[in-house]
């Protein structure tokens, strides 16, 4: 991979009888979907070209006009008149070929020193830093439009469930806070995953490093890459950055899965707990009153797209000797296609969260079906001295007849209540109030009024 181009702008041409045929050509070549590395590689390359002028292997002379080329390739490409060649296999034999073309032997030697093994470890994990950047800034748009919602909605009440059961009352506020800390979590993950990323490939060459005097450290500063890889033959065959990144990103849509799950039913007639803006809706061919959720739909299908990805790349890499193997050209499409679903899945749904009405009259009414108080009667008895456990035996008792009777706890008389406990006094209705429940939880991470706002004070803390 390392011979230079010939005339039939082939790398290795000079050592073949016969040209590689038409069906092998489409089937190996990768520059109609590599091409998106274009920025990224000649990035590479002209640090690479001034490495290679300030340790004298090649001429200041060759650096410059190496620079004017580069500099004439972007133009071309940013107006969309480069001309991408199939015959010449991928983004980096296209950029070279042109590069010759315009400066000549200048354009032969910038290949010195390196391969297009140590040359694609390092485009790609250029264009990863750079998408892990941008997925950082996207999760703090979504968290921030989160907890917007999150503050207009710290007191509205709505139930809390478990196996999709009503279980107590918390706040609709509490509950986007819920997502705020599964994005901050990604957030998180993708920062940690970069700093793996961040580490320079080039110099390691084919495999086995290159004879000439080059110094990686200073391509590694010039690039902002935190350090170097150590050792020539993982640099070039490693891409656990690519699955860690994969890995990162599935996570990502899991989160936002879950979240569709929830404005799906939510947004439901026979729920009504939202509405989302008519701009993320769809309507029927047939049926004229139907307003479908079609964004959060589809974003909870993409979700098993990325995860595929994802094994994807577990697969490709899992049985590769050292070092580097063709192979390895299959990692792009599932990295670009995660890297494509994941930022227009979040930048569509930072601005969904701030179509979502809220029906708090919806959410009350539910949060008073199924008993949601109970656990507060419980721990009320628990308070007055009776056992947990005796406690939760005679609230599900009192559950028991108000099932029977087709009432609430809080339709109960005192005298009613007292029947199932005798500590019971008249206090109790303060306690079975949904205001009372959700209000009582003033604890860090509770879901009471007050600690919503706090949670957001320090979420906001944090992301300005």
């Amino acid at each position: 991979m390392t011979a230079q181009l010939s005339k039939k702008s082939e790398a290795w041409s000079a050592r073949f009888n016969e040209p590689v045929s038409d069906l092998v050509k489409r089937y190996t070549a990768s520059v109609f979907f590599d091409k998106r590395l274009a920025q990224v590689d000649i990035q590479g390359s002209l640090a690479h070209a001034e490495m290679l002028a300030h340790q004298n292997i090649i001429s200041q002379q060759d650096h410059a006009e190496i620079q004017r080329g580069m500099a004439q390739i972007q133009e071309e490409i940013a107006a969309g008149k480069f001309e991408w060649l199939l015959d010449l296999e991928d983004v980096h034999l296209n950029i070279e070929k042109r590069l010759t073309e315009l400066v000549g032997d200048a354009g032969k030697r910038l290949h010195t020193g390196r391969s297009r093994n140590d040359q694609v470890a390092t485009d790609i994990r250029l264009y990863v830093r750079s998408e892990i950047d941008n997925i950082v800034g996207l999760l703090r748009d979504l968290r921030l439009a989160l907890l917007d919602l999150a503050e207009k909605h710290a007191d509205t009440i709505l139930p809390g469930f478990t196996h999709m059961q009503v279980a107590q009352p918390i706040t609709f506020g509490h509950h986007m806070l819920a997502y705020v800390e599964m994005f901050s979590r990604d957030a998180e993950r993708m920062l940690d995953c970069r700093k793996r990323v961040n580490r320079l490939p080039l110099g390691a060459a084919a495999l086995a490093g290159t004879t000439f005097p080059i110094d990686r450290e200073r391509v590694a500063r010039t690039l902002d890459f935190e350090d170097v890889c150590h050792n020539s033959l993982d640099a070039v065959s490693d891409r656990d950055f690519a699955i860690e990144f994969c890995a990162a990103a599935a996570l990502i849509m899991t989160h936002v899965s879950r979240m569709s799950e929830e404005l799906v039913i939510w947004m439901s007639p026979r729920v009504g707990f939202i509405d989302i803006a008519d701009r993320f809706c769809t309507g029927s061919s047939i049926m004229p009153q139907k307003k479908n959720p079609d964004v959060p739909e589809l974003a909870r299908g993409k979700t098993g797209r990325v995860n595929g990805h994802l094994i994807a790349l577990l697969t490709l890499m899992k049985g590769q000797p050292l070092a580097y193997n063709k192979d390895n050209q299959e990692d792009k499409e599932p990295l670009f296609d995660t890297v494509d679903t994941v930022v227009d899945t979040l930048r569509i749904f930072a601005d969904m969260a701030t179509g979502i009405t809220v029906k708090p009259e919806a959410m009350r009414d539910a949060a008073l079906q199924g008993y949601a108080t109970a656990t507060d009667l419980a721990d009320y008895l628990v308070k007055k001295g009776l056992p947990f456990r005796d406690a939760h035996e005679a609230v599900a008792h009192a559950v028991r007849a108000c099932v029977d009777r087709g009432c609430d706890l809080s339709d109960l008389t005192l005298e009613e209540m007292r029947v199932f406990s005798s500590l019971i006094e008249a206090d109790i209705f303060e306690v079975l109030t949904l205001e009372g429940s959700v209000a009582a939880r003033n604890h860090v991470g509770g879901t009471a009024p007050q600690q919503v706002r706090l949670a957001i004070a320090r979420h906001r803390a944090r992301l300005s």
